[in-house]
Parts: C-alpha cells; sequence; structure tokens
C-alpha cells in the first residue's frame, strides 16, 4: 500500500433499530449511549494507528476514558455520532480499516460477555439461550467502511452502502418484545407455552432487586400483560435488549484487550433516567412542592413510598425545581415514583399490584389536589414532549474540502452547549452528536427549548458565511400511555418528511399523540413561528389561558373557530385563493371570540372589538401555512390548518381532559 495519506470514511448501524425500539426511556438512553461509545471505540482504533479524525472534532476528555480514568465527571449521555464523516478520517498508507471494525466487535463482545456473566452465568453457553445469546451478538452491528486517497471523495461510504451485503441472521421463535424481528432469549416456540414465563422468571428470581424492577412490565405495557400469568409479569427479550437494559450494572468493571495492543475499560455510568410519567408531571409536582401544606404532603409521601418501596427518582434532577426550599420532605417527594401522581396509573392493576394499597395513595393524592386547589395551579399533565432536532445542508457544504474544518469547530461548539440548554429547561438530554439532538421535556418547556437550541445553533456558525446551515426541528407531545418506541420512530417521520421537506428546512413540526392516536399536526418554518423573539404558539396558548383564568369564555369558541377555519380553508384550496382579506379573516374570528363570553361579567373590564382583533390577528398568522422555497424564501400557502388552533388549546390547558 502507499505510503500516501488516505482518507477513511466510517459509519455503525442499525441506529433507529437499536435506539428508538425503546419501552422504557432508559433503553432509548442506553441505545445512544451504546452507540456513541462503540463509534468512540472507532475512533481509538484509527488514532492508535496513527490516523487523525477530521470530522467530526471529539472532546479528546471523552475518548480518554475508553483507556483510563479522565478528569471530571465520566460521560453520561452519547455524544459522537455513529459515523466520521459522520465518519472521515486522515489516515496513513499502511492503515488497516479491519482493526477497526475488530475493535468495534471485540468491545461489544466483551460488554455482552460481561452482561452473561453478570445475570446468567448458570446458563450453560451451549444451551438453546446460549446459541441465541452467540447468534445475535455476533451478527448486530453493521460496519460499513472506505478508503480513498481523494479528500474531495465525500459520498464513497453512500455510495458503498448501495451494495452492502449485510444480512441479519433469521429468527425464530417467540420475538423480543423491545426489539421487533429478534428471538427472545428462552428459546421456546411458541408465546402460550408455560415455560416461557417459567424462564423469564427463573432468571429475574436469581437477581436482586434491580433485575426485577429492570423487567417488570410497566406502564406502556398493558397490551402484554393482559393477565396475571408469569409469562406476562417480566418481559421477555433478545440478546441486544437484553444488554441496553443491564449493561449499567457492570460497564463499570469492563476491562478487555483490543486489536492493536491497547486496552479498553468503562466508568461508572448513572441507570437512573427519568421516566415519562415523571417528565410529564415534574412541573405541576414542583409548584405543589413549594405550596401545599406539609400535612399533606407528608400523609401522601408516606403511601406513595409504602406503594412503591423505593425512590426510582432519586438522581433526577431538572432545574423547574431549583428554587424550591427542598426540606427533606420536598425531596423525598420529589424523589417519589412519576406514576404516583396520575388517578389512572394508580388505578392500573399492572403497574401497582397492590390495588388496596394504590387506592389509599390515590385518596392522599385527591386531597394533596383540594390543597392546591385556590393557588390556581393547574392540574398535573399526562403529556411530555420528545425533541429532536438536525441541521440542514450540512452535507452539502461537507462536500466542500475548504469548508470541512469550520465545520467541525462550529458542530464542536454547537454540541458543547447542548446540555446546559436542556437541562436549563428542565429536560434531560439523551444524544447530542454532530448536528444531531434527541431531548426529553416537560410538555411546557419544549418548544422554548427548540429555539434556544436553534439559536444556539446559528450563533456556532455565525463566524462562517460560507456555511449556510439551519437548524430543525420536531417536537412529540405524547401521553404517558403511548408506546414509546412508536413516538421515538414517529419523531424521525416527522423530522424529516414534515419539518424538512414539506416546510422547507429551518421550520419546527409538531405532532401530538393521545391515547387514541395522532391528535394534531402543526409546522412553521422558524421565522414565521417566532415573533419578537418569542415562540408565537406558546405566547398564543399563554394568552388564552390567561384569558380563561381572569374572563372565562366558552370553550366552544374554539370549537366554533375550528369550523370555520375548515370552511375557509376547503374554499381557498378550491379557488386557489384567499376567501376573505386576512384582516376581515380576523374579524370574523374575533366577533366570535366576544360572543363565547368575555364580556359577560360585569365585574370585568370589557373587551373590545380591536382589542380582540389584536389578540387574534397572530392566531389567523399561524394557521397559514407556509413554505420555504429552494431558494429560502418564505412563501403563504392558500392552506389555513386548524390544527394550529387545536394546538393552542392543547398547550393552554396541557393537554388535562375536561368534563
Amino acid at each position: 500500500m502507499s505510503e500516501n495519506l488516505q482518507y477513511f470514511h466510517f459509519t455503525l448501524g442499525p441506529v433507529q433499530s437499536f435506539v428508538a425500539q425503546a419501552r422504557r426511556t432508559r433503553d432509548f438512553w442506553a441505545g445512544s449511549f451504546l452507540l456513541s461509545w462503540l463509534s468512540a471505540v472507532a475512533m481509538v482504533a484509527v488514532k492508535k494507528q496513527g490516523g487523525e479524525i477530521i470530522f467530526p472534532k471529539v472532546s479528546d476528555e471523552y475518548l480518554v476514558w475508553l483507556e483510563k480514568k479522565g478528569l471530571g465527571d465520566p460521560p453520561q449521555q452519547g455524544c459522537i455520532p455513529n459515523r466520521f464523516k459522520g465518519g472521515l478520517a486522515k489516515v496513513p498508507g499502511n492503515f488497516d480499516p479491519q482493526l477497526v471494525a475488530d475493535s468495534i466487535q471485540d468491545a461489544w463482545k466483551a460488554l455482552a460477555d460481561k452482561v452473561w456473566l453478570q445475570d446468567l452465568a448458570d446458563l450453560d453457553k451451549g444451551s438453546e439461550t446460549g446459541k441465541i445469546w452467540d447468534r445475535q451478538v455476533r451478527h448486530f452491528w453493521e460496519i460499513s467502511w472506505a478508503l480513498t486517497d481523494n479528500v474531495e471523495e465525500s459520498n464513497i461510504l453512500d455510495r458503498r452502502k448501495n451494495w452492502r451485503s449485510y444480512l441479519p441472521p433469521d429468527e425464530a421463535g417467540v420475538k423480543c418484545m423491545m426489539m421487533d424481528g429478534w428471538q427472545e432469549l428462552s428459546g421456546v416456540n411458541s408465546p402460550n407455552s408455560d415455560k416461557l414465563g417459567e424462564f423469564w422468571s427463573g432468571v429475574i428470581q436469581k437477581g436482586g432487586t434491580a433485575i426485577k424492577t429492570d423487567f417488570r412490565v410497566q406502564e406502556n405495557d398493558k397490551d402484554d400483560a393482559a393477565d396475571n400469568k408469569d409469562k406476562h409479569k417480566y418481559e421477555y427479550l433478545c440478546a441486544i435488549a437484553f444488554i441496553k437494559r443491564r449493561f449499567v450494572h457492570c460497564f463499570k468493571g469492563l476491562k478487555s484487550e483490543m486489536p492493536g495492543g491497547w486496552y479498553l475499560q468503562g466508568w461508572a455510568v448513572n441507570s437512573s433516567v427519568p421516566s415519562v410519567a415523571y417528565m410529564a408531571a415534574a412541573p405541576w409536582l414542583a409548584q405543589v412542592l413549594e405550596h401545599a401544606p406539609e400535612q399533606e404532603l407528608q400523609i401522601f409521601h408516606d403511601k406513595a413510598k409504602k406503594l412503591t418501596g423505593r425512590y426510582p427518582e432519586y438522581s433526577t434532577r431538572l432545574s423547574c425545581f431549583e428554587n424550591i426550599r427542598q426540606t427533606k420532605l420536598q425531596r423525598d417527594s420529589q424523589n417519589l415514583d412519576g406514576n404516583v401522581f396520575f388517578d389512572a396509573a394508580l388505578g392500573n392493576k399492572n403497574i401497582f399490584p397492590n390495588q388496596n394499597l394504590a387506592k389509599e395513595v390515590k385518596d392522599a393524592l385527591g386531597k394533596l389536589y383540594k390543597s392546591v386547589t385556590a393557588l390556581n395551579i393547574a392540574p398535573v399533565s399526562p403529556f411530555y414532549a420528545v425533541l429532536m432536532m438536525d441541521g440542514d445542508s450540512l452535507g452539502k457544504h461537507m462536500s466542500d474540502v475548504n469548508n470541512q474544518e469550520n465545520i467541525s469547530k462550529g458542530l464542536e461548539e454547537f454540541t458543547n452547549g447542548v446540555q446546559t440548554i436542556v437541562e436549563q429547561h428542565s429536560g434531560f438530554l439523551i444524544y447530542a452528536g454532530g448536528d444531531d439532538v434527541l431531548a426529553l421535556l416537560p410538555l411546557e418547556y419544549a418548544l422554548n427549548c427548540a429555539k434556544a437550541l436553534r439559536n444556539h445553533y446559528l450563533r456556532c456558525f455565525a463566524d462562517y458565511p460560507r456555511i449556510n446551515t439551519t437548524l430543525s426541528g420536531a417536537i412529540e407531545y405524547a401521553h404517558i400511555n403511548m408506546p414509546l418506541g412508536k413516538v421515538l420512530g414517529d419523531a424521525h417521520q416527522l423530522l424529516d418528511h414534515v419539518a424538512k421537506d414539506y416546510s422547507g428546512r429551518d421550520s419546527i413540526a409538531v405532532r401530538v399523540w393521545k391515547p387514541g392516536g395522532r391528535h394534531l399536526q402543526w409546522a412553521m418554518p422558524w421565522e414565521k413561528a417566532i415573533v419578537d423573539d418569542k415562540v408565537a404558539i406558546n405566547e398564543l396558548a399563554n394568552a388564552f389561558q390567561k384569558a380563561q383564568q381572569e374572563t372565562p369564555f366558552s370553550s366552544s369558541f374554539f370549537f366554533n373557530v375550528e369550523e370555520r377555519l375548515v370552511l375557509l380553508a376547503e374554499n381557498a384550496e378550491h379557488d386557489q385563493k384567499f376567501p376573505f382579506d386576512p384582516s376581515v379573516m380576523t374579524q370574523l374570528i374575533a366577533a366570535e371570540y366576544l360572543n363565547s363570553g368575555v364580556n359577560r361579567h360585569s365585574d370585568q373590564p370589557k373587551v373590545s372589538l380591536q382589542a380582540a382583533m389584536d389578540l387574534l390577528k397572530p392566531l389567523v398568522d399561524q394557521c397559514f401555512e407556509k413554505r420555504r422555497t429552494k431558494a429560502g424564501g418564505i412563501y403563504q400557502t392558500y392552506k389555513l390548518n386548524a390544527d394550529a388552533l387545536q394546538l393552542i388549546r392543547f398547550l393552554a390547558e396541557k393537554g388535562v381532559e375536561h368534563g
């Protein structure tokens, strides 16, 4: 091989099937963490051969932890893309790509062996379970790489993937409850066999409390827990899902020699990830902890702790709790299982089998509600948010060699600032690497967090005018009873096909998922979604929430206006012109607002037509769909989207059903 420098392109997958197939928030985090960790292993393997990672720039501090204890706290979130360029490295002529691929496989196998010894050591590796384990561990990862001596050949890896030969093995038997298509570990052929439950109960009972908690059927799993038989008591998983669920308990003790003679080690990782129920309840809980009478809070806490037996959120620290006095009672109540704040969860025997005690907690929760009613604290919301963001047009700019270094610098600065922004909005960061962000947030803070991240992204590239890149976002507001995997999978579609393709990039797209299915969808280019440096749809929701508190009006206003918008939208699409001047439309909707009851109360100041029009003009503007042209301009379509009105109402009421 020539001694001239070459360019190594690398990618690791599958990404979505590994990360997005999750039944709990911890699965979601674990997939991102492990994928990032294996990508870091690949980077170290490149550097050990004298290679230099050109794109993306990754903190040396993270890579240090793979071999020895680094400075500061050990990494807890995924922060390394699954491909470098997504995979670009400058390497010497004697570079061996197979050492990189072997390093990934060896690291993965070393971790799998640790999990096996931790939880399944009494099983024979020659048993059916052992055979399934070895087959799945050996054949899961798809590693693609390419070498070129042409620095401008940026699409070589994409061309390589077009003739990929990767074929996952055929999987027989009962399928995993987390990872679609993969066989669960018992090897039982029928899901109705009692042996299925016997196997998993046997595995779980040999472990301690942690493994029982890790595998017990949870809140989104009621379809899988239709009866009370042993086979439904615990989740049954394939080897890949098993590793995702259990690796945190043995990652610190990982030590393994890698190809090339270097030694890989693990570190302590925090196994506590906020549940969706806790994330939904957190803003309400923060207000209750600050204002509830101590006696009612103490009674509720004691009964809830007795029901759950533990503090699963003991290490969750969200910013919405920062200004609370933090007595011991408040701290302990803050650490409770998120499900205890919801009547529906307390009444679900699959979540809380001891329904007698759950009923006592439910009664105490009701009294806690009543104790803060006079303080105008809204009911707890059963919705949380998944935020996914991705840079626009970076691939086009990466094809220009002169842009690559500046793109790396911009992305490094962006990645370094993401966690702080997410945490400032009471969120939990799942992943931030390159131009990708994935986070969980309470409903109240998601849109403002997305706006803050976009502003941060634009600042990071402000000094590089040749790199015209923006940040698109997708927010899934999901009910806590929605299967998490479905929500995550849909977020990719919402980001790629709505925020980027349909709205034309540099946009925000939102969907709301209720237990019955998709409730609404709204999207808008960022320039039109942000008015006076605020997210307009958020400000409208706050205004309507305040209006309802101060001058209550009939909820029929929303329905009546929605009907009018639907009719006007149909006429506009048919005639390809607006049936009314926007100001006339605003006047019509303002009249409906006044008729809804805002002026019924003699002790309240009267709302004039002009004041109503001033309030509602931004609403009308958000109801018109707008899209970006290929040249970057924004044009207003002839399509009215009544879902904008529903979104405002949803945000104002925080998804709480009334009546």
